[in-house]
């Protein structure tokens, strides 16, 4: 597991590519508050936009997640924690006030830039009308 990938993967830096090109401009790999151990693969720290893009087994893809038959017992319980961790960095990160978007790692990178530029571009709308009426 040591020797697994855990940021900089090939669909993250695809994503990030498009998103650059598109001439947006993010954080990465910021830590999620209250959780110093955990970190947002993708952050806009201006609009509270946290993006995970999830590998397939690691995070149980409904689609794809595959159980390893040796140490059977060990895998589920390490595969449900992961799910469960996903689920308390969304609700603790949402709780802050972020809007979190997670992907899996299947998707294509193209869409999930698009949605993620929808996302952002919002915000950012949404902020500048906010200021405007002050």
């Amino acid at each position: 597991m040591s020797r697994q990938a855990r940021k900089d993967t090939t669909p993250e830096l695809a994503v990030r590519r498009l998103l650059h090109a598109s001439g947006r401009r993010y954080r990465l790999h910021r830590k999620v508050p209250g959780h110093p151990r955990r970190t947002i693969d993708i952050a806009f720290p201006g609009t509270k936009i946290a993006v995970f893009l999830d590998g397939c087994f690691w995070h149980g893809c409904p689609q794809h997640a595959t159980h390893p038959k040796a140490n059977a017992d060990w895998w589920r319980r390490k595969l449900e924690r992961n799910i469960a961790r996903d689920h308390e960095t969304t609700e603790s990160l949402t709780s802050e006030g972020w809007t979190v978007l997670r992907f899996w790692e299947h998707e294509d990178p193209l869409a999930v830039a698009d949605r993620i530029a929808n996302v952002v571009d919002a915000a950012r709308n949404d902020k500048g009308s906010r200021s405007s009426d002050l």
